[in-house]
């Protein structure tokens, strides 16, 4: 029991010390026009910490997909979800996770687990217009919000990659990467990123299709 105690005293320290210099890393992304870019998913060169596999939930709202980029991990799972009040045909043709579902208003797909990493993107069989991605990475990773940022919190001190990946990025130009210094205590500077991005293809809605 004494054996056990020492163990759990020390495991203990050693998270209240890991804490204590633990850094910060703020990332903002602009458009060439100065413009917040949401939907960036930018990646640091650092395993995420082990979890239980979660479930991620893609609506099927106004004939758009939402969330138009989610982040997960290996081993996590995806639902579709129909809320619109016509028929989608969700499919991906991704060599990490083929599938496709059609999907009767208010229905919702059976779930799909993911164990590869990479990227697949979504289409709808039936709207042309309806796109969206998935991310599936071993690293840390987020998506940026409205205002173009993400965060990371609780980071080791030591230098970082920091890879910025956006779907309308032009051909040629997967991703922008930087590297940062992430102190013991406190924050790295903002790191910014300007992505020049193709406009939005899902912008150019067939309005037909909008007429049921």
């Amino acid at each position: 029991m004494g054996q056990w105690r020492a163990r759990l005293l020390c495991l203990l320290a050693s998270g209240v010390a890991m804490a204590a210099h633990a850094g910060t890393l703020a990332v903002k992304t602009t458009d060439s026009h100065g413009h917040p870019v949401s939907d960036a998913v930018v990646t640091i060169d650092r395993p995420q910490a082990l979890a239980a596999a979660s479930t991620h939930y893609i609506d099927q709202k106004n004939e758009t997909f939402l969330p138009y980029v989610d982040v997960m991990h290996p081993g996590d799972s995806v639902v579709f979800r129909n809320s619109d009040n016509t028929r989608h045909h969700v499919y991906s043709f991704s060599p990490i996770g083929a599938f496709q579902f059609i999907l009767s208003p208010g229905e919702s797909s059976s779930p799909v687990v993911l164990s590869r990493t990479g990227t697949i993107a979504l289409g709808c069989n039936i709207h042309d217009h309806m796109i969206a991605y998935l991310v599936v990475t071993a690293d840390q990773a987020q998506v940026t919000d409205r205002q173009g940022q993400a965060r990371f919190d609780h980071l080791p001190a030591g230098r970082y990659t920091v890879m910025v990946w956006h779907p309308q990025l032009w051909p040629g130009h997967p991703h922008v990467s930087a590297t940062v210094d992430v102190p013991a205590d406190g924050a790295a500077p903002e790191l910014p990123f300007t992505l020049r991005l193709m406009p939005d293809p899902r912008s150019f809605v067939d309005r037909e299709h909008l007429d049921y």
